[in-house]
């Protein structure tokens, strides 16, 4: 395995870190901007004179919890781009805003590897990374717990002109979603998973990730094989190292040959240029 690595989201026309420090972050989406929690930018911020259009304050518990706070109106949904691919932004309850920036530089590692490709997308939320690979000219299952996130992500794929596009929009456990498709004897060309920490199913099936997590590993190892070209894994959850989810994913898919890169995602920040760390990650691929 190679040495740990730190892969940066850049700024572009629809997104961008403005500043970071003292807790929190100050971005832009589109025309909106917003302030959230940030407990990794520990730094001082480039300035004390932020005028977000919306600040998402915290509850009390660790986990979630919280509510936005308009200090001027914000829509209850706008669009945004990249690239060709269109998708909806929006205040969700959970403090982020319907989909993860920080994944850009991932999503366009996956497109390199996409054209004819036949992809599983697991825990796919409101589809841009799928759109992005089926734009790129793969064929895609992408799967969620969520009925909502999947509706949000065909609403997405309509916004983008993709809805005749070879995808597979299902609501399903992903752990129950994968194992049967072992037992179907499916394989496929590249996979992406974005596990929560915590989760549940459709029909409450618990997902904890430090217990889950090596069961999945092993089971998507069976949906590849020789020809296949890629598996992409991030985590959100801080307590846990790239370092160990990059030995799981060595152990795993290390017969397949190929190499296995683990490390850190940040996003640049645009004030001062310095590095918010945001995952970890581990991925495979064949070459």
């Amino acid at each position: 395995m190679s040495d740990l690595v730190t892969i940066v989201a850049e700024p572009w026309d629809d997104y961008g870190l403005i500043d970071s420090g003292d807790g929190r972050k100050l971005e832009r989406y589109g025309a909106v901007t917003v302030a959230r929690p940030e407990p990794q930018a520990m730094w001082a911020p480039a300035t004390a004179a932020w005028d977000p259009d919306a600040t998402f304050v915290s509850g009390s518990d660790e986990d979630g919890g919280g509510r936005w706070v308009q200090h001027r109106p914000v829509p209850r949904e706008w669009a945004l781009a990249r690239g060709k691919v269109r998708f909806n932004a929006s205040l969700t309850p959970f403090r982020h805003l319907g989909f993860f920036p920080d994944m850009a530089p991932q999503w366009d590692w996956m497109r390199n590897r996409a054209e004819d490709a036949d992809i599983l997308n697991l825990f796919g939320y409101t589809g841009v990374g799928t759109l992005l690979l089926s734009e790129a000219g793969a064929r895609l299952v992408h799967v969620d717990a969520s009925k909502k996130s999947v509706e949000g992500g065909k609403a997405n794929a309509a916004l983008s002109g993709l809805s005749e596009r070879p995808i597979r929009w299902i609501v399903d456990d992903a752990q129950k979603f994968a194992a049967r498709e072992v037992r179907r004897g499916k394989r496929y060309d590249g996979i992406l998973l974005d596990p929560p920490k915590f989760g549940r199913g459709p029909e409450g099936e618990m997902w904890r990730l430090e217990e889950h997590l090596a069961r999945l590993i092993a089971d998507c190892r069976k949906l590849l094989d020789g020809d296949s070209r890629f598996l992409v894994l991030t985590v959100y959850a801080v307590r846990m190292s790239a370092l160990a989810i990059g030995e799981l994913v060595r152990q795993s898919l290390g017969d397949l040959g190929g190499t296995v890169e683990v490390g850190e995602m940040a996003v640049r920040e645009e004030a001062r240029g310095l590095l918010l760390p945001t995952a970890i990650f581990a991925r495979w691929a064949k070459s």
